[in-house]
């Protein structure tokens, strides 16, 4: 059966016949005149079609989607969140919200000078799409076979799945995500959000890095003050049937008066809900200088950077310890391994080194540099310990780069084994060195400290985030090296430097007026 459309034909040829629709597009058949095509398949997702149902390219492809100019306040918010190293945050309101993720996370890259930044991607049961590529290829043939599949749209996305560097991760596994750091945060299921997820998620990202919120389709902002969250389930109670939305009201009044925060729709066009939206300037040199606490338009370094330098220069000649010193990025972070050197090298039982700071200043890093210095002066059994082996992503990192400081070559004189447990997503749990003798750094949960017995230094890292009882178990006839963040949601550490740090200066204090 032949369905019929109206065609609009030119003055010069009033006659036309009837539209017929063959093999999946419209097949316009007329006399002999030139006329606008008005294919009914275009409603199907097919936006070309062949006026003879020939090879064209309009009969397999969809029409090119127009180019939109992004406003010019999103890549000058990010831009400028990235010299002054701070984050940045982004509300995507409306269901396509995620198709726009690829163009935010193409801005940040090129306003960085160094590779593709990681995303960590939060959700709460279902992402609404397919990470693994064949399930994604059999999705695309499906929508293609309804006519649904939008190339312009869809393609960038997948190649931003496969391409980049994602850590997937469920809000109720959020926790094994504390000590990592990420380049940009995503973060969609709204209702399922709490304070603590916030604080635990965008924490991690760098700074100078975004948050992108996804929302779904709605009129107003307003209409999040009475959404129901996931939470008000613990709350509700026979006698108290209604909860009251409270953070949520706050939340969004707190990113209206948030100069680094701009709500966008998911055609990246910006919703005017505060004043200070409308004035997002480039900040100058002199301004970046300042964030950064670098020099002046003049190249004047500050002091601190002045004071590294010169440390840096002073231990050039000192083996082992110049070497690991120079990875260093600031002041603070080059004493503290000095710190943990001098430690080392006096090789003393029942010593405790204790590094606090506020979140990202570097204490992984100090720690990872630190050990190896330990393996480059012959400690044989070094034990690494934290809430989860996730958590020490970036502690591996520098004990590698303190490796290539102090020339070891990976496969040829060290190794690193991964998990094969599949809820620690291939965390390193151990790594062998065998360049002079045998030595190891071996992963252990917090509540082993039975396993210690051959210990010759453990580290506990992010030993705020662990039950007081347990870190003191893990102290023993062996050097002990503990980090804590003390303003973070890793914990405030206030029960660390309260009581164990307290004691443990009380003992030092008493050694020595006894010695």
């Amino acid at each position: 059966a032949s369905l019929g459309v109206l065609l609009r034909c030119g003055p010069q040829a009033p006659q036309c016949r009837v539209a017929t629709k063959r093999a999946g597009f419209t097949s316009a058949v007329q006399s002999g005149c030139r006329r606008e095509r008005a294919p009914l398949s275009a409603a199907r997702g097919l936006t070309g079609w062949s006026p003879r149902g020939g090879g064209g390219a309009a009969a397999t492809g969809s029409a090119a989607m127009p180019r939109k100019k992004v406003d010019s306040r999103v890549r000058t918010l990010i831009e400028n969140g990235v010299k002054s190293r701070h984050r940045t945050f982004l509300v995507l309101v409306g269901d396509r919200g995620k198709d726009q993720v690829p163009n935010l996370h193409m801005i940040l890259s090129k306003s960085q000078v160094k590779a593709r930044p990681s995303v960590l991607w939060c959700y709460k049961k279902e992402l609404g799409f397919s990470t693994h590529r064949k399930k994604r290829m059999r999705e695309i043939k499906k929508l293609m076979a309804r006519g649904l599949y939008d190339a312009d749209r869809d393609d960038p996305f997948d190649l931003f799945i496969s391409s980049t560097d994602i850590r997937w991760a469920y809000y109720k596994d959020s926790g094994k995500i504390l000590g990592q750091t990420f380049g940009m945060c995503i973060l969609q299921d709204f209702e399922a959000l709490t304070p603590n997820l916030l604080c635990r998620t965008i924490e991690t990202v760098e700074g100078g890095g975004v948050v992108v919120l996804l929302l779904k389709t709605m009129d107003s902002l307003r209409q999040l003050y009475t959404m129901t969250m996931d939470v008000h389930s613990r709350f509700r109670t026979h006698a108290h049937q209604d909860v009251v939305a409270r953070f949520n009201e706050r939340f969004i009044l707190s990113l209206s008066s948030c100069e680094t925060c701009l709500v966008l729709d998911d055609e990246l066009n910006v919703l005017p809900i505060s004043k200070h939206s409308r004035a997002i300037k480039a900040i100058k040199a002199s301004e970046e200088d300042d964030a950064e606490g670098g020099g002046n338009k003049a190249g004047v370094v500050s002091a601190h950077e002045a004071e590294l330098r010169d440390l840096k220069e002073s231990l050039e000649d000192t083996e082992l310890v110049g070497a690991l010193v120079g990875a260093t990025r600031t002041l603070d972070q080059a004493k503290a391994v000095l710190t943990f050197a001098e430690a080392i090298s006096e090789k003393s039982l029942r010593s405790t080194v204790a590094l606090t700071a506020g979140r990202g200043r570097g204490k992984s890093a100090a720690l990872g540099l630190s050990i190896a210095a330990a393996v480059g002066f012959g400690y044989s059994n070094i034990f690494v310990t934290s809430p989860s082996p996730e958590n020490l992503g970036t502690l591996f990192d520098f004990v590698f780069k303190g490796f290539d400081a102090l020339s070891y070559t990976e496969h040829m004189d060290y190794e690193a084994i991964q998990s094969t447990n599949p809820d620690f997503n291939n965390a390193i749990v151990r790594v062998n060195v065998f360049r002079s003798h045998r030595q190891t750094i071996q992963y252990i949960q917090p509540q082993d400290a039975d396993k210690l017995g051959q210990a010759e230094l453990v580290v506990v890292d992010e030993a705020g985030a662990i039950p007081l009882p347990i870190v003191k178990k893990l102290l023993g006839p062996y050097l002990v090296f503990l980090s804590s963040t003390i303003n973070g949601y890793e914990g405030t550490g206030r029960s660390l430097s309260l009581k164990l740090i307290s004691q443990l200066r009380r003992q030092q204090s008493s050694a020595g007026a006894a010695a």
